[in-house]
């Protein structure tokens, strides 16, 4: 009995543990999710009492072609950014996980954009490419190259976000390659040595089949973050100019706190996390080698 009673005494403190992640789960997770399918078939603006629309969200949706025109944004600066954010990485990774002097502080910089404010690297980047007083449109000048419209010319505006996102992002891939590099085992190197290959060879026969798994991970998170593109445009451009940098999560905000369009952001919301999971489980299919 004693036993028992042990038991039962366990089992309580074990649900007293978890009570405070069930109740910010329920809380902060599973009633939005639940509030924004109820959403979905009504019409509210937060004021007036929700109206039943039925599916009128959905075909207002698949009509709605500033919503298509955010997503080909979105996928543009998803094409520009994952790879250069891989290389990019990979690059300072390698050369990071080489004996250097300093190479804790070099990571330790390398991170720091990480953990700033989004809000903050996008108001500085603002400034650098800013088309006559910022340092990089001076910095052409100065060895007699043409300034750059970098955020106010539709061409140049998404790849210069793209680029931004990169530096702001790139330390956290970098770690997650050093762990990758730091698992590859040192006799495949010694046995190639022996072998006569060279550095290249090394890397693209070695490293880069043993961060297979690691580069499936970076390419996921890199997607998932890159559909995510807010901060940046909505502080640096407003989704201009001729909303070239309108990115589909600003565009459902703006249906939302803007328009006060509740019910159909939560349409917009769900469509595109559809899209998003559909876009990672084909690149986990064509990256990934078993």
């Amino acid at each position: 009995m004693k036993i028992l009673s042990k038991i039962k005494n366990s089992d309580k403190s074990g649900y007293l543990m978890v009570l405070p992640y069930i109740i910010s789960f329920l809380m902060f997770i599973a009633f939005p999710i639940v509030f924004s399918f109820i959403l979905i078939f009504h019409k509210w603006n937060i004021v007036t009492p929700m109206e039943w629309v039925g599916l009128r969200n959905f075909i207002r949706l698949f009509h709605d072609v500033q919503f298509f025109k955010a997503i080909t944004n979105t996928l543009i600066f998803l094409l520009i950014h994952i790879p250069l954010q891989i290389i990019v990485a990979l690059l300072f990774a390698v050369f990071l996980d080489k004996k250097i002097k300093f190479r804790g502080l070099f990571r330790a910089i390398y991170f720091l954009p990480v953990v700033v404010s989004g809000v903050v690297i996008t108001i500085l980047w603002q400034q650098l490419y800013a088309f006559e007083t910022g340092l990089l449109n001076n910095l052409l000048n100065t060895i007699g190259l043409n300034k750059i419209p970098w955020i106010t010319s539709p061409n140049w505006a998404m790849p210069s976000i793209a680029i931004m996102a990169t530096w702001k992002n790139v330390g956290l891939y970098i770690i997650l390659f050093l762990v990758g590099l730091q698992g590859v085992p040192n006799y495949m190197y010694e046995a190639a040595d022996i072998d006569g290959a060279k550095d290249y060879q090394k890397f693209f026969y070695i490293t880069l089949p043993a961060l297979n798994s690691t580069i499936v991970l970076v390419v996921i998170l890199s997607t998932i973050g890159g559909f995510s593109l807010f901060i940046e445009p909505f502080v640096m451009t407003g989704g201009g100019p001729m909303n070239s940098t309108l990115s589909a999560i600003l565009y459902i905000y703006n249906q939302a706190f803007y328009f006060g369009h509740m019910g159909y952001a939560a349409t917009l919301g769900f469509f595109f996390a559809f899209i998003i999971l559909l876009v990672v489980l084909i690149q986990k299919k064509f990256i990934e080698h078993k």
